[in-house]
């Protein structure tokens, strides 16, 4: 259910509440970026156990910089606000 590409929200540390992206796992940790506090080039490592997944799922192009990053996960915020 971690795949690539699904945002998640973060459930425990400095940036609880905070939606990321994966980018990867492998079992039991996660490599999570944001584009802005956590770029795709320095993505925070982060114990399955403390993320939480949402619906969304982004696609390629909607990851594939910081700036698009951040833009789709505003999207994701404006449109849902506290659904999500």
């Amino acid at each position: 259910m971690l795949e690539k590409g699904r945002v998640v929200r973060s459930l425990a540390g400095r940036d609880k509440g905070y939606l990321l992206v994966v980018l990867q796992t492998d079992g039991k940790r996660a490599l999570l970026c944001d584009g802005k506090e956590r770029p795709v080039s320095r993505p925070k490592s982060k114990n399955i156990r403390h993320i939480e997944p949402t619906g969304f799922l982004l696609t390629s192009e909607e990851m594939r910089s910081d700036r698009a990053l951040k833009k789709a996960i505003g999207r994701i915020i404006r449109e849902n606000g506290s659904n999500i």
